[in-house]
């Protein structure tokens, strides 16, 4: 380990309130969701010292295009997946909508939530070219050509508005997956990068005319290849297309634009050498651009296939899908060098294992219609794992080098035991995060830190998910950390 081998400085770890909080948010039983906020956002500790939840630091918050107020004409046959729109038909707002999912932005900044994140998947369907929340099953971007303003304008007064209140808005995201054509299983539509830079160009002069503080990040790409690889629809090569001054469609001298890409790291990873090899590629494809371009992971959850080892269906929430989890975030961090790192569904009802916290009904079934109005609070090993890296890895904490002597090769590490390491340099802690995927356990020592620091003391505090444990804490000596079969070990010390 070398604390003066520094990487990226960390932003945050997110979750989406996406589907289900405008339903829970509005339950009546208020110890449940306070459970769930808990789980997502507590930085608070049991008498033992063990973490209540995982800390996170960023809330994404689903900007709705308008589908729930059409019903079944939506088109979106699943009511969990229509959403509202704070803008009514006749242009004026109404800032009572989306209720539950304001609940959920209080309970956040209630518990010390550093970042809010609005994004959109849709325009208004009063904006539209089909008058619907999805796209029309093309790359055509269902905006029509004549309001791009008018989004645009729509996207200010929803900032605006938080910025006058308690849970103000600090990002929008006005585009995700532009990469897919859009049908009619949720609000989405496709865009090409110039659809995208167009409106940015509209957007960002927009919010500074209006005072708003909020910054506008793109990307949100459908996966982290479209990043850095061309496509023929002119959909991919984004961080090229709008980081490169050269570009036609440049967008980083745009007025509150931040100098952030973003991708979903679904789709990329596996087998272990497409998992490090596409991220390497992101990374070199962002340097090469723009030294200073930052590169955010915006959404994961455990979808479809996974190379015939895990499967999105039926819902799994045990060790091995929160291993599988702790080792994309490994990747992203390490190799891509993101600085923030987004889970989606935060609160999932269905039979499917892209949750971190799960509902279900009143009686303990898989009910997603009665999970509506009450249910049952559960947790998953995606959280907890997901918990060794957000609870502990604060905003602001830089990543150093670390590395085991046996596994340099982060491909042969991706199948075995991957570490990462992060310092705060001025409050001098040392955090540590071990993924070990051995069915066996390991030991480990560290040494000296590098950099002329050394610990303060011989200890560190541990914090371990395992198949029997929830960030549970111990202390293990620098020079015998005993990492559990398959777990995720994170540690925690001071420095000088």
């Amino acid at each position: 380990m070398n604390l003066a081998g520094t990487h990226q400085t960390i932003h945050s770890f997110g979750a989406s309130d996406a589907w289900s909080s405008k339903f829970v948010g509005n339950w009546a039983n208020l110890s449940k969701k306070n459970q769930i906020a808990d789980y997502l956002f507590s930085m608070d500790v049991d008498p033992g010292g063990n973490p209540k939840g995982i800390g996170l630091s960023l809330w994404r918050f689903n900007i709705g295009a308008g589908s729930y107020e059409q019903g079944d004409t939506s088109g979106i046959a699943d009511e969990y997946r229509r959403e509202e729109c704070f803008q009514n038909p006749d242009g004026t707002y109404n800032w009572n909508k989306q209720q539950g999912q304001q609940w959920f932005m209080n309970a956040a900044k209630q518990r010390g939530v550093k970042y809010l994140l609005g994004f959109a998947a849709s325009p208004p369907v009063t904006m539209t070219i089909n008058g619907k929340a999805y796209g029309t099953g093309t790359s055509q971007f269902s905006l029509a050509p004549s309001k791009f303003q008018n989004y645009a304008d729509f996207l200010v007064e929803v900032c605006k508005h938080f910025q006058g209140t308690g849970t103000p808005l600090d990002y929008i995201s006005p585009v995700n997956e532009p990469q897919w054509n859009w049908g009619s299983n949720q609000e989405g539509t496709a865009a090409s990068n110039t659809d995208i830079a167009n409106l940015v160009k509209v957007l960002g002069p927009d919010l500074q005319t209006n005072g708003v503080s909020t910054r506008v990040v793109t990307g949100e790409a459908g996966q982290v290849t479209f990043l850095n690889t061309p496509t023929s629809d002119n959909r991919g090569d984004q961080i090229n297309q709008w980081f490169n001054p050269s570009s036609s469609n440049y967008i980083g001298n745009i007025p509150n634009v931040d100098n952030t890409i973003s991708y979903h790291s679904y789709f990329t990873t596996c087998p272990e050498n497409t998992l490090v090899q596409d991220r390497q590629a992101a990374h070199t494809s962002a340097v090469n651009t723009n030294s200073s371009l930052q590169l955010w992971m915006t959404e994961f959850g455990i979808l479809g296939d996974i190379c015939g080892n895990l499967n999105g269906y039926p819902r799994n929430t045990n060790i091995d899908y929160g291993l599988y989890v702790a080792k994309v975030i490994h990747n992203d961090l390490a190799i891509a060098n993101t600085s923030s790192w987004q889970w989606w569904l935060g609160i999932n009802p269905y039979n499917y294992s892209d949750g971190l916290v799960y509902i279900n009904g009143p009686s303990g079934t898989m009910d997603p219609e009665l999970s509506k109005t009450d249910g049952l609070v559960s947790d998953s090993k995606q959280l907890w794992c997901l918990g060794n890296y957000s609870r502990f890895v604060r905003p602001g904490m830089v990543r150093v080098d670390a590395l085991l002597d046996n596994q340099t090769d982060p491909v042969f590490a991706a199948g075995n035991i991957m570490v990462s390491a992060y310092i705060d340099p001025v409050g001098k802690t040392l955090t540590v995060v071990i993924v070990n995927t051995q069915s066996s356990t390991s030991v480990v020592s560290f040494g000296g830190l590098g950099g002329s620091a050394n610990l303060t003391g011989s200890n560190f505090t541990a914090y371990v998910t395992s198949s029997t444990k929830n960030l549970q804490k111990s202390s293990m000596a620098a020079n015998n950390i005993q990492l559990d079969p398959r777990s995720v070990t994170t540690l925690t010390a001071n420095y000088h």
